[in-house]
C-alpha cells in the first residue's frame, strides 16, 4: 500500500484522515501542520502520496503544492478543501494537484481516490 504524508493545520482532520488511511492498509509516514512543514517533510520522507489542506497558516497548501511539484513533477498530491473554495481548487488543479477531497471526509471517497492514484 501507499506511504502517505498528511499536511493539515487541524489536528482533528489529521487524526480522522490517519484513521481512514491506516484502516485500509496504507502507512502514514508523517504529518505536518502547515505548507512549509509539509514541503520540508516531503523532501525528507519522499512519500508516495501527500494529502494537502488548502487553507493553512505560514504557507498555504497551494504554495506548498507548487514547491513539491517543482521538486518532483511526478509527486502525487491530493488537495483537501472545505466547501466553497472552488477558486482555490481550480488553482490547485492548474498547479498539478492530482485529486481533491472535500471536508467533512467521506471514507469511501478517500479510499477510492487513494486506490485510483496508486493504481495509475
Amino acid at each position: 500500500m501507499a506511504k502517505i504524508l498528511i499536511v493539515d493545520d487541524s489536528r482533528t482532520s489529521r487524526r480522522i484522515l490517519r484513521g481512514i488511511l491506516e484502516k485500509t492498509g496504507n502507512e502514514v509516514i508523517g504529518e505536518a501542520e502547515n505548507g512549509e512543514q509539509g514541503f520540508l517533510k516531503y523532501r525528507e520522507l519522499q512519500p508516495d502520496i501527500v494529502t494537502m489542506d488548502i487553507t493553512m497558516p505560514n504557507m498555504d497548501g497551494i504554495e506548498s503544492l507548487s514547491l513539491i511539484k517543482k521538486e518532483n513533477a511526478d509527486a502525487k498530491v491530493i488537495m483537501i478543501t472545505a466547501a466553497g473554495q472552488k477558486e482555490k481548487m481550480v488553482e490547485a488543479l492548474k498547479r498539478g494537484a492530482d485529486e481533491f477531497v472535500t471536508k467533512p471526509f467521506v471514507e469511501d471517497e478517500i479510499i477510492g481516490i487513494i486506490k485510483k492514484i496508486t493504481e495509475a
